[in-house]
């Protein structure tokens, strides 16, 4: 019985070697086992909606997915997706290599992975979204291509990839690419006072985790900032790989930066805060990330000009911080001599070298110790039962 056991194993996994390319899992096997202490998810914030009848909507809430190592060190790492995106960003590579949902906790790291409220599993809402809600990143299959900057694509043209690009660029990869944008299910929040429902919706997540380490990416990048204010005392550290909008005190003029896309110069003008709030965010490091191939001519392009802005924001941003106090630094990959990466360099084919920048950086800044290791979430206690229960 033993041998046939054994038997049957040993042919399934020369159909698992057989099944994956070299360049994907298989090429991974040779890593030791990831080992763990527990893994899970939750959802996390949201509402409670009660009708005249007697009904109730649970909605607006986030998703979280978490992997805590045996061995961990003591501040979890929360990873926050951009926009077109879920946390499917952060699991494998469009290649079927390891992400950050792998890499993390192979290297001790406790890692949170959310689908941010209105989008992927934490899709239940009743805001439905608007018709001038449109984000023009994700209303063509060319404008994420662009976005994601793997190459140029203008239709009818077809698309081009970038010379040095570390994009996964075979058929697979290209198809697993698209096929990973996800729609939102309600508005995306465009002021003040819905981006901080976003910054509300992180502080309900660190309630359960504890203190953390908040990576965001792209679009998420002005959560961050909002999540940063409303909980200074809990998010140890945030990085941005490419933040999309960066805030200012409202007590000083935001720099101009030409442009001439008349839509991305809108979008991407500087969110105003108040001086008092725009402090907190000195009281953690900050670390923002720019990839490769970002245009230094104006462009007409929308996803081309959105680039360049944001990371001529982003240099008067980190001096604003600095000048108030605190501790930011902005790294260009292509200046320290890390070239081709795309608009996601955490899922191009040097991810592995991008994690080890942003463990080394978190070890420069005291991030990575384990006297206290992170064990999981926190259990969530209710009160009060959120729907109408005879006992």
């Amino acid at each position: 019985m033993k041998k046939t056991v054994r038997l049957v194993c040993s042919i399934m996994l020369l159909a698992f070697s057989l099944t994956f390319p070299q360049n994907g899992l298989a090429a991974q096997s040779s890593q030791p086992p990831i080992t763990l202490r527990t893994m899970g998810s939750f959802l996390f914030g949201g509402a409670v909606t009660h009708g005249k009848d007697g009904d109730t909507f649970h909605g607006e809430h986030g998703y979280a997915q978490f992997y805590i190592p045996q061995n961990s060190k003591d501040y979890p790492i929360i990873l926050w997706h951009g926009v077109g995106q879920s946390g499917r960003s952060w699991e494998s590579t469009p290649d079927g290599r390891e992400g950050y949902q792998a890499i993390l906790p192979r290297h001790g790291w406790s890692t949170y992975i959310i689908d941010q409220p209105r989008r992927g599993r934490a899709g239940y809402t009743q805001v439905l979204p608007s018709e001038n809600n449109v984000q023009p990143t994700t209303a063509r299959e060319s404008s994420a291509w662009n976005a994601f900057r793997n190459g140029i694509w203008v239709p009818p043209a077809p698309a081009t990839l970038f010379p040095n690009v570390q994009f996964p660029s075979d058929a697979a990869s290209i198809e697993q690419f698209f096929r990973q944008q996800t729609p939102n299910t309600g508005d995306e929040p465009r002021d003040n006072q819905h981006r901080k429902f976003m910054g509300r919706a992180m502080g309900s997540l660190l309630e359960r985790t504890g203190p953390a380490i908040l990576v965001t990416h792209s679009n998420s990048g002005q959560y961050g900032w909002f999540s940063g204010m409303l909980s200074p005392d809990k998010i140890k550290a945030i990085v941005a790989y490419e933040p999309g909008q960066l805030v200012f005190p409202d007590d000083e003029p935001i720099p101009d930066v030409p442009f001439k896309n008349a839509l991305a110069g809108e979008m991407l003008q500087g969110i105003a805060v108040p001086a008092s709030e725009f402090q907190k965010l000195t009281r953690m490091p900050i670390l923002v990330i720019y990839g490769d191939n970002i245009s230094t001519e104006l462009s007409d392009i929308f996803n081309v000009e959105v680039w360049r802005i944001s990371k001529a924001r982003a240099r008067a941003f980190v001096e604003a911080i600095n000048r108030h106090g605190g501790d930011a630094t902005l790294v260009v990959l292509p200046e320290i001599g890390i070239k081709g990466n795309t608009h996601a360099p955490f899922a191009d084919l040097n991810n592995l070298e991008i994690a080890t920048h942003l463990e080394e950086w978190l070890h420069s800044k005291g991030l990575d110790e384990d006297r206290h290791p992170h064990v999981g979430p926190a259990p969530r206690k209710l009160e009060e039962v959120t729907i109408p229960l005879q006992h």
